[in-house]
């Protein structure tokens, strides 16, 4: 597999597409995420937990936008506090919603960019259990 930029893969991210072949779906449907890539076997989920910076990701830009939001009309508009207040407090309710596919895989992609999964990292290139009877 031939090397990846950094802006190729967190592109890859921003498509819900697998960080390693590009190609595979991350996700099912809204909130189901594949447990691996359906093109290259890359496990998505590495442990237990994995998706806890996925959290910060969604959280880091849910604030960012909500605030810089708030104040830009605050200070470029006449609109007055409270509904100011009410438009970004349920923005700040509904956004990560919205987010939540995109923080994961986000997160996933920058993990990949940090420490690219080795060949024990697929499924494919492990050899097969035979089923216990």
């Amino acid at each position: 597999m031939q090397k990846q930029g950094r802006g190729q893969i967190l592109a890859k991210g921003l498509r819900l597409r697998c960080p390693r072949c590009g190609e595979g779906q991350m996700f099912a449907g809204m909130f189901k995420m594949c447990s691996e890539c359906d093109r290259c076997h890359f496990r998505f989920e590495r442990e237990a937990g994995y998706f806890v910076g996925a959290m910060y990701i969604n959280y880091g830009v849910t604030v960012f936008i909500a605030f810089a939001s708030y104040f830009a009309l605050d200070y470029f508009t006449s609109i007055s506090f409270l509904p100011n207040f009410i438009l970004w407090g349920g923005f700040s309710a509904l956004f990560p919603i919205f987010f939540f596919r995109y923080s994961r895989s986000l997160w996933l992609s920058f993990d990949y960019i940090f420490n690219p999964s080795e060949p024990s990292d697929s499924q494919q290139e492990r050899p097969r259990q035979p089923p216990s009877s």
